[in-house]
């Protein structure tokens, strides 16, 4: 929390610098709009792990040790879960903290070619009929688990990360209601307390109350 509060206020000014020099045209603010969203990525990557923005961090994450709290209770209770993050860069750290607890994962992005992607939801929907292959967790980078996949080997769904659109995160956690599902799902999500992903749920569940009231069933 403390490198996230440091890199706010540094943020903070850079960002109120540039709305200043937006106010002198349309094309200053154009550039400006792109440092904004660069530095709300940046505190958004911070709270995911400080190391996805600083290469010398050493320390860990709160939100990666909760995770780590929650795997092995759920695993060991018999759940087998789906984890979706934007940042493939953070997928690539929880795997290595999920190799050395000794769980099993397997990995998919949006570049995974298609036969892979195929022979991998295979081998997880197999579970333990795969054998030695069995995993029990399956990272997927968000936009690459959008559609294409039916993942009713799952029976929990984790987002590391939240995202503006309600209708993105709804795809991916689709593809463990598919037809086959004859469990009940549970869907976490992992949200900083106090941080820009506060606001980035907010905004999202406005959003899905808008398209609530806008787009009636049928």
């Amino acid at each position: 929390l403390d490198v996230y509060k440091a890199s706010m206020l540094r943020l903070r000014g850079h960002v109120q610098e540039l709305l200043g020099q937006s106010e002198g045209g349309t094309s200053a603010f154009g550039r400006s709009r792109i440092e904004v969203l660069s530095a709300i990525t940046e505190l958004r990557q911070i709270c995911c792990h400080p190391k996805l923005c600083l290469d010398n961090y050493e320390g860990s994450s709160g939100k990666l040790e909760l995770l780590m709290d929650i795997l092995p209770g759920a695993l060991e209770a018999g759940h087998r879960v789906l984890l979706f993050s934007q940042f493939t860069s953070m997928l690539s750290i929880i795997k290595q903290r999920l190799t050395e607890a000794g769980i099993k994962w397997l990995y998919l992005d949006g570049q995974t070619p298609a036969e892979e992607r195929i022979a991998l939801v295979k081998q997880f929907n197999a579970g333990a009929e795969a054998g030695e292959d069995a995993a029990d967790v399956f990272l997927i980078s968000l936009k690459a688990g959008g559609s294409g996949l039916n993942l009713t080997g799952a029976d929990m769904v984790i987002h590391y990360d939240p995202w503006w659109n309600p209708a993105v995160e709804d795809q991916a956690t689709d593809r463990v209601h598919r037809i086959g599902q004859t469990r009940s799902v549970q869907v976490l999500r992992l949200i900083t307390k106090d941080t820009v992903e506060q606001g980035v749920l907010e905004m999202s569940q406005r959003k899905r109350a808008l398209f609530d009231q806008v787009i009636t069933s049928g």
